[in-house]
C-alpha cells in the first residue's frame, strides 16, 4: 500500500464521510494541532514513560477523529460520552497531583529541564488547539465538549510541569515583574 494518494496535492482533504474541505479550514488546524500535541506528548514519554499519558495520547485519537468527523455522524461513530468521562479522569488526576504541591507564589516560567520544557510546550499547544476548537462552537455548540476536554487537558500539563519540578527538584523560576 503507498502511503501517497496524490488527492491533496490541490489543498484539499477528505474528512471521514469523503467529503473535501480545504487543508486550510478551520477543523483540519483543530484536529492538526491536537496531532501535534499527541506529538510534543510522545516527546514527554520518551524521557518520562508513563501509562496515563499513553492514556491521553488514545484520547487525543478520539479528538481528532472526532473533529475529522462531521458532528451529524459523531454518534455513529464514536462514543460522544467518553469526553466528559475522560474530562473528569483528568480532573481527579489533576487533583491527586496538586494534592502533593506546594502552593503556588506567582507566575511561573516555562523552564527547569527539557521535560519540563516540553510539558509546557504540550500546554501551550493544548490551548491552541482549544482556541481553533472555540471558533468551531462558533458553528456548532456540539464542539464544546471537546473544548472542555483540551481546556482541562492544558489545566492537566501546567500541574504536571509543576510535578515535575518537585519530582526532578528543580526550583519554580517566578516572573519577576519590570516594575
Amino acid at each position: 500500500m503507498k502511503i501517497y494518494t496524490r488527492t491533496g496535492d490541490k489543498g484539499t482533504t477528505s474528512l471521514s464521510d469523503g467529503s473535501r474541505v480545504s487543508k486550510n479550514d478551520i477543523l483540519l488546524h483543530a484536529y492538526g494541532t491536537v496531532d501535534e500535541l499527541n506529538s510534543f506528548i510522545g516527546a514527554i514519554i520518551s524521557q518520562n514513560p508513563d501509562e496515563f499519558l499513553t492514556k491521553v495520547q488514545n484520547e487525543l485519537f478520539v479528538v481528532g477523529g472526532m473533529l475529522a468527523t462531521p458532528v451529524a455522524n459523531w454518534e455513529k461513530y464514536w462514543k460522544v460520552d467518553r469526553l466528559a468521562e475522560f474530562t473528569a479522569e483528568l480532573e481527579r488526576e489533576i487533583d491527586r497531583m496538586s494534592a502533593e504541591l506546594p502552593p503556588m507564589r506567582g507566575f511561573i516560567l516555562p523552564q527547569g529541564s527539557r521535560l519540563i520544557a516540553d510539558t509546557h510546550i504540550c500546554r501551550t499547544v493544548c490551548r491552541r488547539a482549544e482556541r481553533f476548537v472555540v471558533a468551531l462552537m462558533e458553528e456548532n455548540e456540539a464542539y464544546q465538549k471537546v473544548q472542555v476536554l483540551l481546556n482541562r487537558l492544558s489545566d492537566f500539563f501546567f500541574i504536571l510541569a509543576r510535578f515535575f519540578h518537585q519530582k526532578e527538584n528543580i526550583s519554580e523560576t517566578l516572573y519577576q515583574s519590570a516594575k
